[in-house]
């Protein structure tokens, strides 16, 4: 099976990004894929997070010809506060917008089990998502970039973090459980967040950052390890397509069964279709869809 992944896009004015994007929208139409992911970002950092806004982009993605799946980014709510709006109020105007029902967008919607239906103790994180196609399981969550508000300066935002981080980690073991108990053959997971710390030397081993070892560190590497089927994190944040298998353990020794696609962005406006064949020797596979209306990288 394949599917479509993309993220942070469209940046900037409409005027600018829109006919790129909806080109692109158009290139991903001709794959024919079953359904697509959005790993966030949706917006820059810099425009302002306007209801406006959020209308239009929801419209682009109703322009999918078969479902999208949106996973939230740091764009989308929390940097808003550089316009002066409050943050949790428009993380929840993105839930009311963008989470409103147990279906994706798109013309074709899909059904989707979201973290509430199963876990009523964690009734806000609705974005949080689940569905299966074929023998592969999906699942979204909701992590953002650079540090996922672990050093925020608001009190309030910390707290929020915290228990998102909490609701992050139940919904990715359950996940494991899931694949486990349904006899799935691949697992695929899906955020926003670029994990890892920069790299001083293109050589050198990718380090996870601190803000993100509770859950990738203590919660997902553990998880991989124990399970016996192959794992795709899916995400975006640094806008250069990367697909790799850069995880180790705390020894150091690679974890051959987590593989890794990080989404062109920004003005890399393209998408990539990706391969799911959990009985291959190589379950995963990558080819960009170039899209010749992205504007120049800034």
């Amino acid at each position: 099976m394949h599917f479509v992944a993309l993220g942070d896009m469209p940046y900037g004015l409409d005027g600018r990004a829109g006919p790129a994007f909806r080109h692109l929208i158009d290139l991903v139409n001709a794959e024919r894929p079953p359904f697509s992911i959005h790993v966030g970002d949706f917006k820059d950092g810099l425009t302002e997070c306007t209801d406006a806004l959020f209308d239009r982009v929801h419209a682009y993605f109703q322009r999918f010809d078969a479902a999208l799946v949106l996973t939230p980014g740091d764009n989308d709510w929390t940097d808003c506060q550089r316009h002066g709006a409050d943050p949790l109020e428009r993380l929840q105007a993105l839930r009311q917008r963008f989470y409103a029902t147990a279906q994706s967008m798109g013309r074709r919607p899909i059904a989707l089990q979201r973290q509430p239906d199963t876990m009523p103790a964690y009734a806000p994180y609705r974005e949080n998502q689940r569905w299966r196609h074929g023998s592969v399981l999906f699942a979204t969550c909701h992590v953002i970039g650079p540090r996922d508000n672990t050093e925020a300066a608001s009190g309030a935002l910390r707290m929020e973090q915290r228990r998102r981080e909490a609701a992050n980690a139940q919904w990715v073991r359950d996940a494991f459980v899931r694949a486990a108990a349904e006899g799935a053959t691949a697992l695929v997971l899906a955020m926003q967040a670029d994990v890892f710390r920069p790299q001083r030397h293109r050589d050198e081993p990718r380090e996870v950052r601190k803000a993100f070892r509770p859950l990738i560190s203590d919660t997902l590497l553990p998880l991989v390890q124990a399970a016996r089927l192959p794992v795709l994190l899916v995400h975006g944040d640094s806008h250069h397509l990367i697909a790799d298998r850069p995880f180790r353990d705390r020894q150091g020794t690679p974890i051959d069964r987590l593989w890794r696609l990080q989404v062109p962005g920004d003005g890399r406006m393209h998408a990539v279709r990706v391969t799911v064949d959990g009985r291959a020797a190589e379950p995963f596979s990558f080819q960009q869809i170039w899209n010749p209306m992205a504007p120049d990288p800034r």
